[in-house]
């Protein structure tokens, strides 16, 4: 190791807790969701989920990974010099210092989004972030961890999203979109569960109701079916 290497890191300072996370995976491929579908991004996906959904196809988040400095995190990304970066999991909000991440994301002039379940708090995300936020359906199981106190912290800027498993879905999914006026609120992603509801059903559905929301497909699935890292 050259000498300066070894005083440089002898007189970095050592990291808190706050200043690291554990990460599962980070990637470039294309957004296979959302508003900017088909655009490269790079993802950092975080672990754990205090969640259990019956659909869920990221478990190997739940558990593992590796602790990752703030700054080798921002040095991987920088790698691929992207324009977009999606913060995902797992559930990432289930680690406290995502929100920090976050900021220094923005800072560094990267367009930042978070994908979060909807089940834990969301005020105080840096205004910058353009938030994706799940609405639990009834057929995820997990319909009871909806924290609807969140709506109220959602902007233009941000997504709800509904991932419907079957009719019973989209009629629960159509009440919420009527109870809390949600296509008033931010842009509303109606998504068929992969491998339990034919897109096209979905999408007859949508026309024949001539709801305010987007119809998606998960392009990532379509292009490497349920492969890692993509």
């Amino acid at each position: 190791m050259p000498p300066e290497d070894l005083a440089t890191r002898v007189s970095r300072p050592a990291s808190s807790a706050s200043e690291r996370l554990r990460i599962t995976e980070i990637f470039y491929s294309l957004q296979g969701e959302a508003r900017t579908v088909g655009c490269p991004t790079v993802f950092i996906r975080l672990t754990g989920c205090p969640l259990r959904c019956g659909y869920c196809d990221t478990e190997y988040a739940f558990y593992g990974g590796q602790w990752m400095e703030f700054g080798d995190i921002l040095r991987r990304v920088a790698e691929y010099a992207p324009r977009y970066l999606t913060v995902t999991g797992g559930e990432p909000l289930a680690q406290r210092p995502c929100r920090e991440l976050l900021t220094a994301l923005c800072d560094r002039g990267y367009a930042v989004s978070l994908e979060t379940s909807g089940a834990l708090d969301i005020a105080g995300i840096d205004p910058r972030v353009s938030i994706v936020m799940d609405l639990k359906t009834p057929g995820s199981g997990e319909e009871k961890r909806n924290l609807y106190t969140n709506i109220v912290h959602l902007a233009a800027k941000d997504q709800v999203k509904f991932v419907i498993c079957d009719r019973a879905d989209y009629e629960w999914s159509c009440a919420k979109l009527v109870e809390y006026t949600l296509d008033r609120v931010c842009e509303i992603l109606f998504s068929p569960c992969h491998g339990q509801l034919s897109p096209t059903d979905l999408a007859e559905w949508v026309l024949a109701d001539r709801l305010p929301v987007r119809m998606q497909i998960q392009l990532h699935k379509i292009l490497w079916d349920d492969a890692r890292g993509r």
